[in-house]
């Protein structure tokens, strides 16, 4: 089985990354949230250091393009492929209203004959290979019929199908006779969607046993070492958790400016991570309100110190 890390937004960055490659493995490949291209044909900051060789050693990393615009796509391929990427990843599943209503993410799949012509001008001109994440439509399972029409048209890398339309977000269950469809069609198909832990995985894999690849996000962010236990690996210990917490919190103190910046990305991570340790309310709380990293670095020095992990979380919020 191919085991992948699901691209997300503002969360798992290079510097996420390279902390759960390190520390916990288990990942065949690491997708690079999305990358928006702009009017100036330019990566942004943040792309920038995101798509770097350096920033990804060791780990097979595969770009993702928001974008309905065929030009815009095959501009940035290009570019990635300047930079040693032979695979990117076309994103046709972020559900966010305000990507949705510009037509990009699911939004896309609402206007299945522009999406055809899109295809087409990507996969006539692109010099790499390319994968697609997509939902199964934006309001109803039954437009998914349509879009294998498209998608079986194409040589994907692979179709990525988290199945749950638009209107879902992260909420209701996955449509799984959606995904056992996508499984008919000519592409090889990996599935994405509510694994959290290695039982949610067991039952997956009984239930399609001739799939051969899954990515996981925010279980990730409950379990830094869910891909490890998905392998059948031990669970994270308190020492694994410091060092990851460390070299996640030391690469943003090192990338950010600003104490207020580095703790609102090191209380979103905890606001997944906190579960999984005893007294995870109590800590939580003195997390969320510290306002300076020395009140923060106390805190945190005092969980590692008194309290232990526990069962890692299965919190119904973070579907995969």
């Amino acid at each position: 089985m191919q085991l992948y890390l699901a691209p997300l937004e503002g969360i798992t960055g290079w510097i996420f990354r390279n902390a759960v490659h390190e520390c916990f493995g288990g990942f065949d490949k690491y997708f690079v949230p999305f990358i928006r291209p702009n009017q100036m044909g330019h990566f942004s900051a943040r792309e920038k250091k995101d798509i770097l060789p350096e920033h990804n050693r060791g780990m097979h990393a595969v770009p993702q393009i928001l974008t309905n615009r065929s030009e815009d796509f095959l501009r940035t391929a290009e570019k990635l492929e300047a930079y040693g990427y032979d695979e990117v990843n076309l994103n046709l599943g972020c559900p966010s209203k305000t990507v949705v209503t510009k037509g990009r993410g699911a939004g896309f799949l609402a206007h299945p004959d522009l999406l055809e012509r899109f295809l087409d001008e990507i996969f006539g001109k692109c010099r790499i290979g390319i994968s697609v994440k997509t939902r199964i439509g934006m309001e109803d399972p039954e437009e998914f019929a349509r879009l294998m029409e498209i998608y079986d048209q194409y040589p994907l890398c692979e179709l990525i199908v988290h199945p749950r339309v638009q209107k879902d977000f992260y909420k209701n269950t996955p449509r799984m006779e959606a995904f056992a469809a996508a499984c008919a069609g000519r592409n090889p198909v990996c599935y994405n969607g509510d694994i959290f832990t290695p039982a949610d995985y067991g039952r997956f894999t009984q239930a399609f046993p001739n799939v051969d690849r899954v990515m996981t996000g925010r279980g990730v962010l409950v379990d830094p070492a869910l891909g490890r236990r998905l392998r059948g690996g031990a669970c994270a210990d308190l020492e694994e958790l410091r060092r990851f917490h460390d070299m996640v919190y030391e690469g943003y103190c090192g990338e950010m400016s600003g104490d207020r910046t580095i703790l609102y990305k090191m209380k979103e991570l905890w606001s997944y991570l906190a579960p999984m340790f005893t007294n995870s309310r109590v800590y939580a709380k003195k997390i969320k309100k510290a306002e300076k990293c020395a009140a923060y670095e106390r805190v945190v020095e005092e969980l590692f110190a008194r309290e232990a992990v526990v069962a890692a979380s299965t919190n119904p919020r973070n579907s995969g």
